[in-house]
């Protein structure tokens, strides 16, 4: 190869570099405690994933096996019993952990970690879980090197509001504890807590546990959004609900779920404690963007 040759492939491999770094977006871990849990925040990871061409990764804590309850329209579908909680515990891990995947294509996530803890029963106490039925040490030493290695702008979890499930507690725990245990000199992506409600409903307030000083909210309101009811498309009759539809109808193992077909319009997120700040506004930058409608507007000749 000449020398000119060479030097236009350093000029091709940088612009190529810079164009890259310059479309990059945001990268983001979503740790939740179950296969579904996810749904929450859907629209908002696919408009990251495919607008903002932003990263993100999925932490997925136990099987889901305890929702062996609501599968009863899931039977004939897998051709199993699955309302029989010894069938069900033995093969909705397989398929819920084939439900979620097939989800994360349509949202576009980047990697699923599966951690494969017992899903014990339903329960509000998150020290349940922590304390007895989940392996804590190896969470945590995963989450640590996940974090470690993922250089992560943000983390989503499901808000600890003293009414949900105690999984969904835990998990927000130990994501909110990995974030603050991490070593000084790596970065702390900035921690959020989702939940989502119809536009005529309340916001939920949420100031955390008070058990658990780490998950405290002072504000106990959402400060940012994402609305699912952005239009696009010609005549602007689509909006992000669709893609909530697609990814809740893949996880067919649960028939509650089913259930919230275009139920819920905005995606809430709350600003935990343990955060800066300072980094409210990088947040806002990131909900600013994801505020904005990159689609085209579609007209066709002679169609009105």
């Amino acid at each position: 190869m000449s020398k000119y040759r060479f030097v236009l492939c350093l000029i091709i491999l940088a612009t190529s570099s810079a164009v890259y770094a310059k479309l990059a977006g945001p990268r983001i871990l979503i740790v939740d405690a179950h296969p579904d849990d996810e749904t929450a925040y859907a629209a908002t990871v696919y408009k990251v994933t495919h607008d903002l061409h932003g990263t993100v990764d999925l932490v997925v804590i136990t099987n889901g096996e305890a929702g062996y309850k609501y599968s009863t329209l899931a039977e004939p579908y897998y051709h199993l019993k699955l309302t029989d909680e010894k069938v069900g515990r033995k093969y909705l891990p397989g398929i819920r952990h084939k439900e979620l995947t097939a989800a994360g294509k349509i949202l576009g996530l980047n990697h699923i970690y599966f951690f494969n803890q017992k899903d014990n029963r339903y329960t509000k106490d998150p020290h349940e879980v922590l304390d007895s039925n989940w392996n804590i040490p190896f969470v945590k030493s995963e989450l640590k090197k996940i974090l470690t290695g993922g250089h992560y702008d943000f983390v989503y979890t499901l808000i600890p509001a003293d009414s949900t499930h105690g999984h969904h507690k835990a998990a927000t725990i130990l994501a909110l504890e990995a974030v603050r245990d991490l070593p000084p000199n790596i970065p702390h992506p900035i921690v959020l807590g989702g939940s989502d409600r119809k536009k005529d409903k309340p916001a939920l307030p949420c100031s955390g546990l008070s058990e658990f000083p780490i998950t405290h909210i002072t504000d106990s309101i959402p400060e940012f959004s994402f609305d699912r009811t952005q239009s696009f498309g010609f005549h602007h009759a689509l909006n992000y609900k669709v893609i909530v539809n697609w990814e809740i109808a893949e996880h067919k193992s649960q028939g509650t779920l089913q259930l919230g077909y275009n139920q819920d319009d905005i995606e809430l997120f709350y600003y935990y404690d343990i955060n800066p700040p300072s980094g409210r506004e990088k947040t806002k930058v990131l909900f600013d963007k994801l505020a904005v409608n990159y689609y085209p507007e579609l007209t066709y000749p002679g169609i009105k």
